[in-house]
């Protein structure tokens, strides 16, 4: 259902640090002109954790409106709480959403059991495709593939973003879940390797700056041409996928966009403006890729 490359979208905020709703619209249009699959708003790319509930509906309803159906609107609606994150898959839904990415329960740590009934109870309650979100480096806890292939089971469970890093745990995925589920890799410096396995897309953030080669990658890879994917891969996605990393996400990315001349604004507290000689180091890749003016 879901496959390509789908962007993580960046949220872009004005000069008064509120939602840029231009910005978004202008965003998606970069998107769809450069061939992207699918738009993810409200996940951590897009700074979901310092939105208000308004805020973060309103972000997901103006990306809804200006993708107008022509490619796929998954909108992060995940939260730690399972009433909150059924009141905003909820709105998704209403407000015209294709489909919700529901990420890892954070901070209060549930047993797999804790997890599996998250997520069934969220699905049980909105009739909505939905993405699992499994990003143990900023949840603390890792959905196991066996409590995976227990959700493969449920009808609205039809994707796993997998950010966990491990090839080996997503294997086992592709071994216990087979076609039941959707891997879409959560780690664009291992995108070539995830679709190896039998992956089929990415939820990506480097595809903020870079939409065309990202979708270009992944079309090559489904189209057999493994040599030309590994190319644009190894050429392109790989080092610009480790700068989108040199601080946490999504500062790099956010700056990234904003020298570009994309819609971008500043980040939200307790997000900050890059150390300087990683804003240097950025730019300086930027420009080696032809993404800047020298």
């Amino acid at each position: 259902m879901f496959n390509g490359s789908l962007v993580a979208l960046i949220t872009p905020f004005d000069e008064n640090n509120q939602i840029d709703e231009q910005g978004i619209k202008k965003l998606v249009e970069f998107h769809i002109k450069n061939g992207t699959d699918g738009i993810v708003p409200c996940g951590t790319t897009g700074e979901s954790p310092t939105l208000s509930h308004e805020e973060h509906k309103k972000v997901i309803e103006l990306t809804v409106k200006a993708v107008g159906g022509r490619v796929p609107v998954v909108a992060g609606t995940g939260s730690n709480s399972t009433e909150e994150a059924i009141d905003l898959t909820s709105t998704a839904k209403d407000i015209g959403a294709d489909g919700v990415l529901l990420v890892m329960p954070y901070y209060n740590k549930p047993t797999q059991k804790g997890l599996y009934m998250h997520f069934k109870t969220i699905v049980d309650k909105v009739n909505i495709p939905a993405v699992v979100y499994n990003v143990p480096g900023r949840s603390s806890v890792n959905l196991l593939p066996s409590t995976l292939a227990e959700l493969a089971e449920l009808k609205n469970i039809v994707a796993v973003k997998e950010a966990s890093g491990n090839l080996e745990q997503m294997t086992e995925i592709m071994y216990l879940c087979g076609k039941k589920i959707t891997l879409l890799s959560g780690d664009d410096k291992i995108l070539l390797p995830v679709l190896s396995i039998g992956g089929k897309g990415v939820i990506s953030v480097v595809a903020n700056i870079i939409p065309k080669e990202v979708s270009l990658m992944v079309k090559e890879f489904q189209g057999d041409n493994f040599h030309e994917a590994q190319d644009i891969f190894m050429k392109t996605i790989y080092p610009l996928s480790r700068a989108m990393f040199y601080e946490t996400n999504p500062i790099p990315v956010k700056t990234a966009a904003r020298l570009m001349g994309l819609p971008a604004g500043s980040l939200r507290l307790p997000m900050v403006d890059m150390e300087d000689n990683h804003f240097r180091q950025l730019k300086n890749d930027l420009e080696r890729f032809g993404l800047l003016e020298g």
